[in-house]
């Protein structure tokens, strides 16, 4: 990048909500290989044999976020978490499709901690965020922020507003709420 053009991702959010026609470029450039991980991530994550690319889910993420500009970004970490909960959408698209064409989407997913992992149907587990999202909406999106947004429990305590213990809080008993709720599918 050249080094007169600014690397801040606030700096271009705020110019993309402003108006500016390459400031979605420039925060994508930024945070390309962010999203590309998390992109890796999720799909590595989908059954064997997916047919949906890493760089066809940011791309299809790209477009979606072009009607985001209005949004008061506070920043990378907002971005990120905005950018996952989109993908995930685009994920959960893709299970619909393929359901609906006779086929069962699996994803693996840990739902109690990094070394644990089930086999659950994507659309079970969005789902399930959902209806934790009715009782305890700050908890589900805590969730989603750590979970689909790779964000640490910093991060997320400053996208959310919130303290650092409300957090920590808050996902030890989203993944205790999850994992009960996923069982019993």
């Amino acid at each position: 990048m050249d080094k007169a053009i600014p690397d801040s991702v606030t700096f271009w959010l705020q110019r993309w909500q402003g108006g500016s026609d390459e400031a979605l470029e420039q925060v994508t450039h930024l945070v390309y290989r962010d999203l590309r991980r998390l992109a890796q991530k999720y799909l590595a994550e989908e059954y064997p044999g997916h047919t949906l690319q890493a760089t066809a889910l940011v791309h299809e993420l790209y477009l979606r976020l072009a009607s985001f500009q209005e949004m008061d970004w506070k920043g990378r970490g907002e971005f990120i978490g905005v950018a996952a909960q989109m993908m995930r959408r685009i994920l959960i698209d893709h299970a619909r499709k393929r359901r609906a064409a006779k086929r069962d989407g699996v994803l693996a997913m840990s739902a109690v901690s990094s070394t644990t992992f089930f086999n659950l149907d994507v659309l079970d587990v969005d789902r399930a965020l959902k209806k934790l999202a009715l009782d305890y909406p700050r908890h589900a999106r805590v969730v989603e922020l750590r979970f689909f947004g790779g964000l640490d429990a910093p991060e997320i305590a400053q996208v959310m507003d919130i303290s650092l213990r409300t957090v920590e809080r808050d996902w030890r008993f989203s993944k205790a709420w999850l994992h009960h709720e996923l069982s019993r599918s």
